[in-house]
């Protein structure tokens, strides 16, 4: 303010005639007003362009300001007429407001309604945005879709993560190859072979049930045996040593109490001390880089069950099958999913279910009933000369009426191979 007033009261504004800053003003009066500047608007006006979604007797409250605007809402008028003529025995039409309701006005609901909304199935942003990105990208084969979702009710159990469950598995299934132990690592070892590997699970098995382990502690023991015998050659006088340390490491990963070295040493007749086993340990660990997140067969196992809908007769008619291939070194052949899928089709078939392989389970799975036939056949072999192995405490633990004496069932003769004929 103080430059202006310098600058008007200045030599430069002296010079100037007043004649010609009378001619200026005169022009400057003349000069037509503009409505192109928003501060030089009444307040009232300033107020009704600030709330422009509110409406007045069903008009928008901003001024009228050409003659066009106004036949437009003289237009409104007479079409709003015949609506009102028609309401008179009611109360009048109230005009159509769209209100955007705070967070606050939501928890204004009464009980019924907040109940119903806890009830109902969240479309979350991140399904819908994983549906369009699976449609775009052609994940989503055109196949025929399942009514049945096997999520539904976990759909509010936050742990279940029902949003990525598919694709956790479907990255399991991609994967599983690339952390799998060699089918053929007994060529390599000199001392050690098939007959002592089935000796140390089937009693690795018996020492995880006598201490009520959690099954994923079973199979991921067995997986870091098989990975390290993959990577090492192992003497035989160490190979109990292996199985006590694989397991030790298993315990830390999966069990919320772990069980001491002392107590691996106790059921190992002190065969070793806990230097050796804490050495053996770090070994095997460096060895396999730490890498102990891997899809193992437990996992698929549980989400196949899901699919069959089954009771709890099939499920541990499953893991009887899933142990008795954990026992064989053959086995190693089959990828973990397919073996999963194998038992409970195996399960199934010795249970005599119908059908043996639902259209739901060839989903989840993505595998066909004849892609399963020749690691089922093995397993169901299996279960047929378990009464006779000298390995069974498979067949033991499985008999016992706590887990429904599955390995009692007779084996499926549907998948047993057919007799050969005797000789004359």
């Amino acid at each position: 303010m103080a430059s202006r007033r310098q600058w008007g009261a200045g030599a430069g504004a002296g010079d100037v005639p007043a004649q010609e800053r009378k001619g200026e003003a005169a022009k400057i009066a003349r000069r037509p007003k503009t409505t192109t500047v928003v501060a030089q608007q009444p307040p009232r006006i300033r107020r009704a362009l600030a709330d422009v979604s509110n409406l007045v007797n069903g008009r928008a409250a901003l001024p009228v300001v050409n003659r066009q605007k106004a036949a437009a809402a003289a237009a409104a008028d007479k079409c709003r007429k015949p609506i009102k003529q028609r309401n008179e025995n009611n109360k009048a039409a109230k005009p159509e407001v769209i209100v955007i309701s705070s967070d606050s006005e939501k928890h204004k609901k009464n009980p019924a309604q907040r109940a119903a909304s806890r009830r109902a199935p969240i479309q979350t942003l991140t399904s819908i945005l994983t549906k369009c990105s699976r449609a775009s990208d052609g994940v989503i084969s055109p196949k025929k879709e399942l009514i049945y979702d096997i999520d539904a009710s976990d759909s509010h159990n936050e742990l279940a993560v029902v949003d990525y469950v598919e694709d956790i598995y479907r990255f399991y299934r991609n994967t599983e190859n690339t952390y799998r132990p060699l089918c053929t690592y007994m060529v390599s070892q000199t001392e050690i072979n098939e007959r002592m590997r089935a000796i140390l699970t089937d009693w690795l098995i018996e020492v995880h049930y006598r201490l009520m382990l959690m099954p994923e502690t079973l199979y991921l023991t067995v997986y870091i045996i098989d990975q390290y015998l993959s990577l090492e050659n192992v003497p035989r006088k160490e190979l109990q040593l292996v199985g006590v340390s694989a397991m030790l490491i298993a315990c830390k990963y999966e069990e919320t109490w772990a069980p001491l070295v002392k107590d691996f040493l106790v059921i190992s007749d002190n065969s070793f001390s806990r230097q050796q086993v804490l050495s053996t340990e770090k070994s095997i660990l460096n060895k396999l880089q730490w890498n102990l997140t891997v899809p193992t067969m437990y996992m698929f196992i549980l989400r196949y069950l899901k699919a069959a809908l089954g009771d709890e007769e099939l499920e541990h008619m499953t893991f009887f099958y899933a142990e008795l291939a954990l026992v064989q070194y053959s086995m190693l052949f089959f990828a973990p999913s397919v073996i999963a899928a194998a038992a409970v089709y195996a399960a199934r078939c010795t249970l005599g279910l119908s059908p043996l392989w639902s259209d739901l389970l060839e989903y989840h799975t993505g595998l066909a009933e004849p892609q399963l036939l020749e690691c089922a056949r093995r397993l169901v072999s299996l279960h047929a000369a378990a009464p006779e192995s000298r390995q069974k405490v498979v067949y033991k633990k499985y008999a016992s009426p706590k887990l429904g004496a599955v390995s009692l069932h007779s084996p499926a003769k549907k998948l047993l191979p057919p007799p050969s004929p005797v000789a004359a």
